[in-house]
């Protein structure tokens, strides 16, 4: 079964920096498409970023375009999640994700950057910006 392990949340002042990390199991990270989502207070799960990196194609939601870079290491089949400049506003959970298997990758558009285009999901990491 597909397993995704978040790694690398925490508490960082407005301004700072925090690398997230997404371990995959029985998901080939260099072949697939892979996401991140933020699940902010009192808001619904809504998409960060993601990648198809045999296209080279990334895709940010406005608010985190400059700001942070989702990139990966095929070799340790693992995804990231560069944030810096952080702001209140990206308080919340991180989580990472995976489409159902044998999905077209190819086929991946910014538009699909939201949750129901996903379904296999790690348990999510915290992330705390104090102003």
């Amino acid at each position: 079964a597909v397993q995704l392990v978040v790694s690398g949340g925490g508490s960082v002042q407005a301004g700072g920096s925090l690398r997230l990390s997404c371990s995959a199991s029985e998901y080939r990270v260099s072949t697939g498409c892979m996401g991140w989502f933020l699940h902010a207070p009192g808001k619904e799960r809504e998409g960060v970023a993601q990648i198809y990196w045999v296209a080279d194609r990334t895709d940010y939601v406005d608010s985190v375009k400059g700001r942070f870079t989702i990139s990966q290491d095929n070799a340790k089949n693992t995804l990231y999640l560069q944030m810096n400049s952080l702001k209140p506003e990206d308080t919340g959970i991180y989580y990472c994700a995976a489409p159902i298997l044998g999905t077209r990758c190819a086929d991946l558009r910014p538009v699909d950057l939201r949750p129901t285009s996903y379904a296999y999901w790690g348990q999510g990491t915290q992330v705390t910006v104090s102003s």
